[in-house]
């Protein structure tokens, strides 16, 4: 079972914010019923800050409001895919460690895929379209020291999104 980050933080802000019992918070937050008790009396966390579990978006307001209804229910975490797919949209970084081992994975690409729209390379591993030119017409600056290989295995992409990639030029 998946826990909230900082249980014990947690656990402070449900038992002061939540008419929640020591059980359905303790089971939340992977700790001993003794745990949260010793935390609402005060007896241990002495500066520990609470921490909100419906503003991180780990618990929803509807969810507390079901569990103080019913005692006997438990807790159920958000799911953190959801929201790590929802934030993965941004604009992708590359460290600088791995800039350089860009056009290899791209020369693997073309060599493995040429089918592949250039779109979809700049979509994928973040690079321009310049950059695919240059790799494909092989007057790209580091040309000689180029070496196909993997763009998962590089770290460039991952393995979800290059399995998308392939569907869609599958699907096309």
């Amino acid at each position: 079972m998946a826990y909230p980050l900082m249980p014990k933080a947690t656990a402070l802000w449900l038992v002061e914010n939540t008419p929640l019992t020591f059980e359905q918070i303790a089971v939340f937050c992977g700790l001993h019923v003794l745990e949260v008790q010793a935390l609402a009396d005060e007896e241990i966390g002495a500066g520990l800050a609470p921490f909100d579990p419906v503003l991180n978006q780990q618990l929803s307001l509807e969810e507390i409001e079901r569990c103080r209804q019913d005692p006997q229910a438990r807790l159920q975490l958000l799911e953190v895919q959801d929201l790590l797919d929802k934030k993965r949209k941004s604009a992708k970084y590359t460290p600088v460690s791995r800039r350089k081992e860009r056009p290899d994975g791209i020369a693997w690409m073309l060599k493995n895929y040429p089918e592949i729209s250039d779109a979809a390379l700049i979509r994928l591993l973040g690079t321009t379209r310049a950059t695919i030119e240059a790799i494909r017409s092989k007057t790209h600056l580091n040309s000689p020291h180029i070496k196909p290989r993997h763009p998962v295995t590089l770290g460039l992409c991952s393995q979800k999104d290059f399995e998308e990639v392939m569907a869609q030029k599958k699907s096309v």
